[in-house]
């Protein structure tokens, strides 16, 4: 599992495939964004897609599940702070085989909690070889942008034996100049 100090702008990670099937974009659709469009492929036909396509958020479900089933695999989870940008360029349609691409784009530890930091990652989500190649379909279907929480490795002796030696000098003095196990 990889942790803030593990991570690096630039790094790449990939996720899926996952493919989106009919019976599964309508149950979607029927639960959480009930618009003719997601649930009826004849309305769907007269309708700015001109056919069946899934909710957006549908899509940022698949592309969650392949981030965190995917290569990433961060310690803690992928803990959310903030969305800087999620658009849908094209819409999915049943049938289409997803695939994600993340990039670490900024690494940041916290100046005021030092267990942990920030990580900027950008996510591609396309339907294709690869999201952020022309693939056969050209589909681009999702492009994020996100802030996200992440332990840092670097928490640990160092900065235990700090915060007790402000409150105990005298543990300091016995534990903290010794050599780690």
């Amino acid at each position: 599992m990889r942790m803030l100090d593990d991570l690096n702008p630039g790094d790449r990670y990939a996720g899926g495939p996952l493919t989106l099937s009919e019976p599964d974009l309508l149950e979607f659709a029927g639960r959480f964004d009930p618009q003719p469009f997601h649930l009826d492929p004849v309305a769907a036909k007269d309708s700015v897609f001109g056919g069946l396509a899934a909710s957006g958020w549908h899509t940022a479900a698949l592309t969650m599940r392949m981030i965190v089933e995917g290569e990433t695999k961060l310690a803690g989870g992928f803990i959310g702070v903030n969305i800087e940008e999620l658009s849908w360029p094209q819409a999915t349609r049943p049938g289409d085989v997803l695939r994600v691409e993340s990039e670490i784009l900024e690494v940041r530890p916290s100046t005021k909690r030092p267990d942990r930091g920030t990580v900027r990652i950008r996510t591609l989500t396309g339907s294709g070889e690869h999201p952020n190649r022309k693939c056969s379909s050209g589909k681009s279907l999702q492009n994020s942008q996100f802030l996200q929480w992440l332990a840092c490795r670097r928490f640990g002796w160092t900065f235990l034996a700090a915060k007790i030696s402000r409150k105990s000098p005298n543990f300091c003095n016995k534990f903290c100049n010794r050599k780690k196990p």
